[in-house]
């Protein structure tokens, strides 16, 4: 709940701040002509509005410390639109996402997704503690029994509509999970309520664990210091 409220309170201030970062911009902005000037690549505006409203839950390169809030690094835009949109019409439950959505016009959710799109993946943190190998094959195993390499890929990474979940934070894969079985968190299609109806919690919970352990989407854990002679 804490981080919920500092995350609406960040979000709320980025809002109203918006508007001044917007004008400022566009009043700084040089005047040119010629075909020099329309040949320079105009700068992306939702790069500017990303870092004003997004970038402080989030993180600057789409992937954040907050505890519970998802990374968008590498995420795809197509994904990050339709959720965009179920915040906006209240179909998703989420204070701060709520707050900002509700503002956006379709043009935003476009503007806003495109710009998500094109952020590269982020590595996964090492683990604070090193795997647990029999939970992880475990994880494994559940991931190929139940489909999930077969929508989100083998390296899980999506594709379109299909969010890359690799590397994902564990607590939101946790919730996220819980989520769709329980029937609170909607999705765009029955796709996901189906896959987990059949799924115990338990074995839900390892599955979050084995995919944000995904080995492809871990960052090299720090090479050992050279032992003193």
């Amino acid at each position: 709940m804490a981080n919920r409220l500092a995350c609406l309170a960040l979000c709320s201030t980025a809002l109203m701040l918006l508007p001044a970062a917007t004008a400022g911009a566009q009043q700084s902005k040089p005047r040119s002509t010629g075909k020099a000037a329309s040949a320079a690549a105009a700068p992306n505006p939702y790069a500017q509005r990303f870092a004003t409203v997004c970038a402080a839950c989030h993180g600057a390169n789409g992937r954040g410390d907050m505890p519970g809030t998802p990374a968008l690094a590498g995420q795809h835009s197509f994904y990050a639109a339709t959720q965009l949109y179920l915040f906006r019409e209240g179909r998703r439950d989420n204070e701060a996402m709520s707050a900002v959505a509700k503002t956006m016009t379709d043009n935003d959710l476009r503007g806003f997704s495109d710009f998500i799109g094109t952020l590269p993946p982020v590595p996964a943190p090492p683990p604070a503690t090193p795997s647990d190998p029999l939970r992880m094959k475990l994880g494994a195993e559940l991931a190929q029994r139940h489909k999930c390499v077969f929508c989100h890929g083998a390296d899980l990474a999506g594709g379109q509509q299909v969010p890359r979940i690799g590397g994902q934070r564990e607590e939101y894969l946790q919730a996220t999970l819980r989520g769709f079985k329980s029937g609170k968190r909607p999705g765009y299609s029955m796709a996901m309520g189906g896959a987990v109806s059949e799924v115990s919690v338990e074995e839900l919970d390892t599955l979050a664990y084995y995919v944000a352990r995904f080995p492809a989407a871990l960052a090299p854990a720090p090479a050992a210091a050279p032992a003193s002679k």
